[in-house]
């Protein structure tokens, strides 16, 4: 809808879905230690989280604190029934969270449950455990590549999309690897610091971030634009 605002044509082509974990049995294990009260917070980053903690019929019990990251996480989470006790009041990321979490720097030894995707960084429960919390991680859900329609990938190739947003490291290598021969003039606009560098690791072309290349403000505006409304906290745990 932003891009839309700004007078682009958009067309919208998944390359990322969500599938059951590869961690089933630790994650069942860990969901009847909640239940059973044995983790003092629990933690997600993900909208995908409060799915999978609703596919699993889940029990928070109420002297477990939940602390979250990100709009959408909190949306499901309130959406599902679940109670939220602590979202980073300023910057809404995962290291304004540590940064804000009190509890998490008295001394105490917190039972921490963290959940998260298979692809997420473990900003989060690195944090935790650098504080000396017993921390249990669990891969709630795996991020895996979906293919790109016919349609799409001629568009692509032709050049008649010439901008492709990447939001995430996984899409960028479903980019690399579904499109193979992308147009010189193609833009890869890619958002965040991880997209980044997993975009350089896979090598997508990144010609237009200089900026006296004839294309740098169309670029800058499209990652503008996203940055202004996207929700990153995904990307990290």
């Amino acid at each position: 809808m932003a891009l839309r605002e700004q007078g682009a044509h958009t067309v919208i082509s998944p390359l990322v879905d969500f599938a059951h974990t590869s961690e089933e049995e630790k994650l069942v294990a860990a969901l009847k230690d909640l239940e059973a009260g044995r983790f003092d917070w629990l933690t997600a980053t993900s909208s995908t989280v409060a799915d999978v903690l609703k596919h699993h019929n889940a029990v928070i019990p109420p002297d477990t604190q939940v602390a979250l990251v990100g709009e959408a996480t909190e949306v499901a989470f309130r959406d599902a029934g679940y109670p939220i006790t602590r979202t980073p009041s300023d910057e809404n990321s995962t290291q304004a969270l540590l940064e804000e979490w009190d509890e998490i720097d008295t001394g105490e030894v917190l039972k921490v449950l963290t959940l998260r995707s298979d692809v997420a960084i473990p900003v989060l429960t690195e944090g935790l455990i650098s504080r000396g919390h017993d921390v249990t991680p669990v891969l709630a859900f795996r991020t895996v590549g979906v293919p790109a329609s016919v349609h799409t990938i001629e568009d692509i190739e032709s050049g008649r999309i010439n901008v492709l947003l990447v939001a995430s490291a996984k899409i960028a290598q479903e980019v690399a690897a579904q499109f193979p021969n992308l147009p010189e003039d193609t833009i890869v606009a890619c958002v965040g610091v991880n997209t980044l560098e997993a975009a350089a690791a896979v090598g997508l072309p990144d010609d237009a971030s200089d900026p006296s290349h004839p294309d740098y403000a169309k670029k800058r505006a499209v990652i503008e634009t996203v940055e202004s409304v996207i929700d990153q906290s995904d990307m990290l745990d």
